[in-house]
């Protein structure tokens, strides 16, 4: 057998069987390029996050405080039970946006 053949075939060969350990090393580099990528990502992310915790942990706490020194203390409710807070400030509202609706549309209509 010449040299030159049984070469040619112990390259066959080794490109036959270690094509798949290739595409696993190729493969084993974009996993770790792609979990780079997105750990930086994640890092972005969590800061964005502990930024807009610490705002509304702040706010939550400012207006929890009125929450629960107007809220809690005075239960503005039935004593049934189903005309509760909720009920009520929904009400609230409702006539609040009614009286401002007819104030503006009484001064345009001038009556």
């Amino acid at each position: 057998m010449d040299s030159k053949t049984a070469t040619t075939i112990v390259i066959v060969f080794v490109c036959v069987l270690l094509f798949p350990v290739f595409i696993g090393i190729i493969g084993g580099i974009f996993g770790l390029v792609g979990g780079l990528v997105g750990g930086i990502f994640g890092a972005i992310g969590s800061l964005f996050g502990i930024i807009f915790d610490v705002i509304g942990s702040i706010f939550g706490a400012v207006f929890g405080a009125f929450g629960w020194i107007f809220g809690d203390h005075h239960f503005w409710h039935w004593p049934g039970g189903w005309f509760n807070r909720d009920l009520f400030s929904v009400f609230i509202v409702v006539v609040i946006v009614v009286l401002l609706s007819r104030s503006r549309m009484q001064r345009k209509t001038g009556r």
